[in-house]
């Protein structure tokens, strides 16, 4: 067997392509999107991610601002900052970059945003809209997943999902979306026994603990669906590499996520794709 891959780049592009169209109209009526981000400046790869998310947000017509947290900076002038995107009526969604330094009071931060304007879905306002199955904006990675799931035309009524990961920006969410699609859900973490066992029980598998090459070729079950949501880098590599061992899931899945290449793209498409809706609502 040889996996069918879910190819994430692709599917961000028709993403994207949509999105510009959505926010010409929105331009055209003289409402113009705008994402604003808050991260850490001293964290290269937070940096590097949303440059990414400002490239593809110029691309779709969303203009963006970044709010660079400074060493010097303290959790009440950041949360000052957010009380002021809040108040904006030109700014429609803000993003608030994990990790933030060491110094800050992050829960504090993110709970200073607005749910109306939260692009990542990921304050506890969202968060509770979620788990009781009300609208509101879901968490971007988790989002983008479910994106991947339809576009591959992959049900999850009735199917075992395995979540290995219980973060609150990813496996807690992704648990509760697949719920929403009527799987039965087990969250895995550092504490479960037995993981290899549990992972052979999932039709659906995903991978989202950080630790690179985890899982193995004879953790999946025959023909079922791997999604590998971790980026991890390993020395004497020139590219990051998932929670999954590639190649040895590939030859027992009947899908999978490459990394990179697979869930990344779709995180960035859901985050914009989020902040283009609020804009709409707005509207």
């Amino acid at each position: 067997m040889s996996a069918v891959v879910m190819d994430g780049r692709e599917l961000a592009r028709a993403v994207r392509a949509d999105l510009k169209e959505r926010v010409a109209r929105l331009r055209e009526d003289g409402i113009k999107p705008r994402l604003e981000a808050v991260v850490a400046a001293q964290d290269p790869a937070s940096l590097a991610y949303v440059a990414m998310k400002q490239q593809w947000a110029k691309w779709v017509g969303v203009e963006s601002g970044v709010f660079m947290v400074e060493p010097h900076v303290t959790t009440d002038q950041i949360i000052n900052h957010v009380y002021g995107l809040n108040a904006n009526p030109r700014v429609h969604g803000v993003l608030i970059q994990h990790p933030m330094p060491k110094h800050i009071d992050e829960p504090r931060v993110l709970e200073s945003l607005g749910p109306d304007k939260d692009a990542d879905g990921i304050t506890t306002a969202s968060l509770g809209r979620l788990l009781a199955g009300l609208p509101g904006f879901r968490c971007a990675t988790p989002l983008g997943i479910t994106k991947l799931l339809d576009a591959y035309s992959i049900d999850c009524t009735g199917k075992n999902a395995v979540v290995i990961g219980r973060s609150v920006i990813l496996g807690k969410p992704m648990a509760l979306m697949l719920l929403e699609r009527n799987a039965t859900v087990t969250v895995a973490h550092s504490k479960t026994r037995d993981l290899p066992d549990l992972c052979r029980t999932a039709d659906i598998l995903v991978a989202a603990v950080g630790r690179a090459e985890l899982v193995r070729g004879d953790w999946i079950k025959p023909g079922a669906v791997v999604i590998d949501a971790g980026y991890n880098k390993v020395e004497g590599r020139d590219t990051d590499v998932g929670d999954c061992h590639y190649e040895e899931c590939a030859t027992v899945a009947s899908h999978i996520t490459p990394v990179p290449g697979g869930v990344g793209p779709m995180t960035v498409a859901s985050l914009l794709a989020n902040t283009v809706a609020a804009a709409e609502k707005k509207g």
